[in-house]
């Protein structure tokens, strides 16, 4: 499958430090790969989502038309406030 990242997780993957920033490339291109890899669990509160854990960050996407869309990358505590879930429906 294909990885397409959102303009806002782009955006806060440039912010990163080089080595979180690597990090998350390296967990974002496991998305590629049949079965998918990494620690990836449906994200509570959204249907259709997923999360993947990278360290203190959470990578939130969906499938699509054989795609994989990376809608947010975030830092955990960030995640999961009711805030963050209102904003993604």
């Amino acid at each position: 499958m294909r990885v397409v990242l959102h303009n806002i997780a782009e955006k806060y993957l440039i912010r990163l430090n080089a080595a979180d920033r690597n990090r998350m490339i390296a967990a974002i291109d496991g998305l590629e790969k049949e079965p998918l890899e990494g620690n990836i669990r449906p994200y509570e509160g959204s249907k259709g989502l997923l999360r993947l854990k990278v360290g203190g960050y959470r990578v939130l996407f969906k499938i699509e038309n054989n795609e994989i869309l990376v809608t947010h990358i975030e830092p955990r505590g960030q995640a999961y406030t009711k805030k963050t879930r209102k904003k993604r429906g």
